[in-house]
């Protein structure tokens, strides 16, 4: 059973919606109701698209391309097109602290975009 739950995409990005989405609403305590809130459920919300999205991305890149760029070049993107996603989208909606709003989604993209291009990487690279 757990090992089926650890598997399935929408616990993944239900844990996302709400881990991150409660980091946000953390990091917009000090305003006024319902900037929190609002905070929450938009990142809590992007958190979950982009992890659905996220892997997919990161495989499609590596492979189209050879040596040290994919490598690289994957968890670039994914952290640079995250950054602007959050931003932009948290700004739209008023989101009062949007640094330190996107800066845990942010960092969690970037390592798990590293982590997950060098295991990929190392993975062509044996085959």
């Amino acid at each position: 059973m757990a090992g089926r739950l650890a598997q399935n995409t929408a616990v993944h990005m239900g844990v996302a919606f709400l881990a991150m989405g409660c980091w946000a609403a953390f990091a917009n305590r000090t305003h006024p109701m319902p900037g929190p809130l609002l905070a929450g459920v938009v990142q809590g919300s992007l958190s979950a698209v982009i992890t659905l999205v996220l892997k997919r991305m990161i495989e499609s890149i590596g492979r189209r391309f050879d040596g040290p760029a994919s490598l690289w070049l994957p968890p670039l993107v994914a952290t640079v097109l995250s950054l602007g996603i959050l931003a932009s989208i948290h700004a739209l909606a008023g989101t009062p602290e949007i640094a330190a709003t996107i800066a845990l989604p942010a960092s969690v993209t970037a390592v798990y975009s590293t982590i997950y291009s060098l295991a990929l990487w190392r993975g062509r690279k044996a085959a």
